[in-house]
């Protein structure tokens, strides 16, 4: 927070908004404000839920949260009120945060919470006087995705926050000067998470609202230069002639991998855009980054490099836990910009990978994502990298079924890239065989519309079967 008040102090444009700009010393008065009336609300230490859209009032107020030591936790705004209600409660405090279009949702997750309801449509200036936190001040707190179960808290504090935002001042040479647009969910770390990295290292924000091609054409009449947007985003932007209508000098992406088909179309289409893939979670990161010259040697004739997440970033200590013949073990990290670690300072992502001889960082799904077939151990998200190397297929998930003879036997689901003239059964199982062992080979095949994604853009692999 010691960073974003230095550059906050004389930023010419600090937010950047369809209803205006704001200065960096705008947008300090205006936390100033917001955490005033916080303290009217809770004392200090307090975490305070919050169903807030991605807005330049929304920013303000977990800004000034953090800076005064109240700090908020950002809610999913799409979640249901059933899945919402736990997630208030588990924090503890009587007061739930929301802005004008989240009101009424808001008011029923009050209600079924038990706790006071205080909607914000706008904050007031304020004389500033903001302090620096200290490295271990809790600034703020976000939720996981939730794709394996209810989402588990994640307390993020001041000194990983600055390491993070070194990382991508390295990586991406974020900093001042450029306007930073996340694509993310407000709660999500891709989305507030990258608006705290973005303002610690000097760049003005772009507040997004919901994606839609429509609002991706708008957001080019205010400029931003660098953007975060998922594989999906990118899909559907080229299919509807619109991915150049911003011009970014960064384009950063994450949560899956993107198909090298997709890769070489969008480096045609924004030639002078850099593009970087990011790996993390919510728990902390990046741990490793894929960098622009990794994906032109990709376009160039290496595909199998998107497969990978990237190299391992200096400052990561990593290693790979009970490792199988080939490798693959869970990737357990340690580095400062871990939010929460386990108690040994160590964080098992739950991640299974392995590392080529070019450093080069290759994942293999998640630990509890195993099918076992007749004994011999299957990873999903190889079977599914190698589908979607097919021509005709836009993405793929693989999941285990009960079998009586083998134990569990392999379905796919198929989203395919023309829906009216899809990919045959026996040419997907023979373009498989081609480069998988013959028991790695899906034996049911289901064509859909779309995958089940979350609102961070993973699948949600336990809604298949």
């Amino acid at each position: 927070m010691a960073a974003v008040l230095e550059h906050m102090a004389s930023a010419p444009t600090a937010i950047r908004s369809f209803e205006g700009d704001w200065t960096g010393p705008a947008l300090l008065a205006r936390a100033a404000g917001a955490g005033r009336l916080l303290a009217n609300y809770v004392e200090p230490t307090t975490v305070v839920p919050a169903l807030l859209g991605t807005t330049p009032t929304g920013i303000a107020l977990v800004l000034g949260g953090a800076l005064n030591n109240r700090p908020l936790a950002p809610l999913g705004t799409r979640l249901s009120v059933a899945e919402l209600v736990p997630l208030v409660q588990e924090l503890g405090t009587d007061l739930l945060l929301a802005d004008e279009p989240t009101a009424t949702m808001a008011s029923d997750v009050a209600g079924a919470a038990g706790v006071r309801l205080v909607v914000v449509d706008d904050v007031p200036e304020a004389e500033h006087d903001l302090v620096p936190t200290s490295p271990e001040s809790v600034v703020l707190v976000m939720h996981t995705s939730g794709t394996t179960g209810r989402p588990k808290k994640v307390v993020v504090r001041d000194a990983a926050v600055f390491a993070r935002a070194h990382q991508y001042r390295t990586e991406m040479g974020l900093g001042p000067g450029d306007l930073y647009c996340s694509t993310g969910g407000f709660h999500h770390t891709g989305g507030v998470g990258m608006l705290f990295v973005a303002a610690a290292c000097g760049a003005g924000l772009v507040p997004f609202p919901r994606f839609s091609v429509e609002s991706w054409r708008a957001v080019a009449g205010l400029g931003p230069t660098c953007a975060l947007l998922v594989p999906t985003m990118i899909d559907l932007l080229l299919e509807a002639h619109a991915l150049d209508a911003v011009r970014l000098r960064g384009l950063h992406y994450g949560t899956a991998p993107i198909h090298p088909e997709t890769l070489r179309a969008a480096l045609d289409t924004i030639p002078g855009t850099e593009f970087t893939q990011a790996y993390g979670m919510t728990e902390g990161g990046p741990i490793s980054i894929l960098g622009h010259a990794d994906h032109v040697r990709a376009a160039a004739g290496e595909p199998w490099l998107l497969e990978s997440v990237g190299r391992i970033l200096p400052g990561v200590e990593a290693r790979f836990e009970d490792p199988t013949q080939d490798g693959v073990g869970e990737l357990v990290v340690r580095a400062d910009q871990i939010f929460q670690p386990d108690p040994d300072g160590w964080l098992h992502t739950g991640d299974l990978g392995r590392c080529d001889e070019e450093g080069f960082l290759y994942l293999r799904g998640r630990k509890g994502d195993k099918i076992i077939r007749g004994g011999e151990n299957i990873l999903p998200l190889e079977v599914e990298r190698v589908l979607e190397l097919h021509r005709e297929v836009k993405e793929v998930a693989v999941v285990g079924v009960p079998d009586r003879r083998w134990g569990q036997t392999l379905k796919a689901f198929v989203v395919a890239k023309d829906p009216e003239t899809p990919p045959s059964e026996v040419e997907l199982s023979r373009h498989a065989r081609a480069h998988l062992a013959g028991f790695k080979v899906p034996e049911d095949w289901v064509f859909v519309a779309e995958l089940p994604r979350n609102t961070a853009g993973k699948l949600m692999r336990s809604r298949l079967s």
